[in-house]
């Protein structure tokens, strides 16, 4: 595989751009390698500067659920451009676009509508501290929530604790308020409410897919809901990933757990910058200009970024029967990867939820962060370059979830387990 103009680009973007790139997991630090510059994207395929084709289970981090350049999204998408790109100003593709999705979420009866998780998430902790009149929140180590100063927090010595920054310039000050619990532990969410008595929110991912794809027990939000209820905090449920990518109703097709609020992002945007955090009129009332919480957005409700969501959720609910296929696809891969690394006595765990999937080279089952980072990330750096030798773009890091498209069918998912069974036997003998 030739990436010689990639490597160029690479090393021209370093001079202006930090590290070369505007995301850090776009460097390919994680799996030592340099990231092929794309070109152009079809279907379930994207193609580099080099001239290399690759099948795409990135899918831009996930919005992609109908694969690049799909017909539809890109025709409403170049009608709304001769309209005008933005106006700063009320349309009616906002209200659809909102109603589409409160018809699918139960407990959800306003929406915002912003321009990136990051920002859905820092305003609807923001919103919560505001309803709850109190400071703390409670997040979960392993759990990302974008990149806003409270949210860039680990744990401390203990679960049970305050955090400290994890990035630098985050003022020990801002992250004094956020405690950290384990994922799935229940236990530890106790002692941070016995911790703190001012927590005003907890806010997880339900379907946690920045430690690789690791679902919460069903049993572990259904008594995460009672705590909060019993010490009257607001339930923040992170979908920016998981909404309209595990199901049609995100985690609420696989539980019937009702949170207070919820984030959105990813598929709603349809490729386009799209966010949103949603709740109950009682909290969502309190945002500007009808109550007394402040949030603004100059781009907010983009028409060009609605015009994209707002197709990609209609023709997802004219096509509810895409979630069993995409899923069937996904299992296909998962077991397929298994098989191979049995084949070959190479310790991998697998999850699919939906159209996402994820895997790990690990002895044991993962369950939060701490089993996550038991993984052999050696290997997956192995397996990853291996794997974009033979045309297959994965997430470039362990701790990522791949996704599945609708071009995607049975003989491209067999054509990918081929490679992976090849690329286990060239690691294994040292090629």
């Amino acid at each position: 595989m030739n990436l010689l103009c990639s490597i160029n680009d690479f090393n021209e973007a370093k001079q202006v751009i930090p590290g070369g790139v505007n995301s850090p997991v776009r460097a390919f630090k994680s799996v030592a390698g340099t990231p092929p510059f794309i070109s152009k994207g079809k279907g379930c395929h994207i193609f580099d500067v080099d001239g290399n084709t690759y099948i795409d289970f990135v899918q831009s981090w996930g919005p992609l659920i109908f694969g690049h350049c799909d017909s539809d999204i890109s025709e409403n998408v170049n009608e709304a451009i001769k309209n005008g790109l933005s106006f700063g100003a009320p349309t009616e593709l906002e209200t659809s676009l909102c109603k589409e999705i409160i018809s699918l979420y139960e407990g959800i009866e306003k929406i915002r509508l912003v321009n990136s998780g990051t920002e859905a998430t820092m305003s609807a902790i923001r919103l919560a501290r505001g309803y709850s009149k109190k400071d703390d929140i409670i997040k979960f180590e392993g759990n990302y929530h974008g990149h806003s100063d409270s949210l860039l927090v680990s744990a401390g010595s203990g679960c049970a604790t305050f955090g400290s920054p994890s990035s630098w310039g985050v003022p020990q000050d801002f992250s004094k308020h956020t405690l950290v619990a384990r994922y799935n532990d229940i236990e530890s969410v106790k002692s941070c409410f016995e911790t703190s008595k001012n927590v005003g929110c907890v806010i997880i991912e339900p379907i946690a897919g920045n430690m690789g794809l690791v679902p919460a027990r069903i049993e572990f939000l259904k008594e995460l809901r009672k705590l909060c209820d019993q010490y009257e905090a607001v339930l923040i449920f992170d979908e920016v990933m998981s909404g309209f990518r595990a199901s049609i109703r995100g985690v609420q097709g696989y539980c019937d757990v009702i949170p207070d609020m919820v984030t959105f992002g990813k598929v709603i945007g349809g490729g386009m910058p799209l966010a949103a955090f949603s709740g109950k009129d009682e909290i969502m009332n309190l945002l500007s200009p009808t109550g007394g919480v402040y949030q603004a957005g100059t781009l907010s409700g983009n028409p060009i970024a609605v015009s994209a969501g707002l197709t990609s959720i209609c023709k997802i609910k004219k096509n509810p029967q895409i979630y069993p296929a995409l899923e069937a696809l996904a299992k296909r891969l998962m077991e397929g990867f298994l098989k191979n690394a049995q084949k070959y006595s190479i310790p991998l765990q697998t999850c699919v939820r939906g159209s996402m999937f994820g895997f790990f080279f690990n002895t044991s089952e993962v369950h939060n962060f701490e089993d996550a980072q038991k993984s052999d990330t050696q290997m997956f750096a192995k397996f990853h370059q291996k794997m974009l030798s033979k045309g297959v773009y994965l997430a470039c890091s362990q701790f990522e979830t791949g996704f599945i498209c609708t071009p995607m069918n049975e003989s491209i998912i067999d054509e990918v387990i081929e490679a992976c069974r090849v690329s286990f036997d060239e690691i294994t003998r040292g090629i």
